[in-house]
């Protein structure tokens, strides 16, 4: 098994505004607040979090099933 990657960086589709976050390991994060324009970010249709979404990598759950998460 290959070491999980913890920094994602998030970019708002509204703003374009950019931001590196380190990802919770044990759950899901749903809800982000955009640093750039302040909207409150949520995953789109099918994915289980705002990384999977708008971050450069996917959260860990997915990491390591590969599959689906949370």
């Amino acid at each position: 098994m290959s070491e999980l990657i913890l920094e994602s960086r998030l970019t708002c589709p509204h703003c374009g505004h950019r931001e590196t976050e380190t990802m919770p390991t044990n759950a899901c994060q749903y809800l982000y607040d955009c640093k750039g324009c302040g909207r409150v970010l949520k995953p789109t249709h099918g994915d289980c979090c705002v990384f999977c979404s708008y971050g450069t990598v996917p959260c860990p759950p997915v990491q390591e099933d590969g599959q689906g998460c949370c």
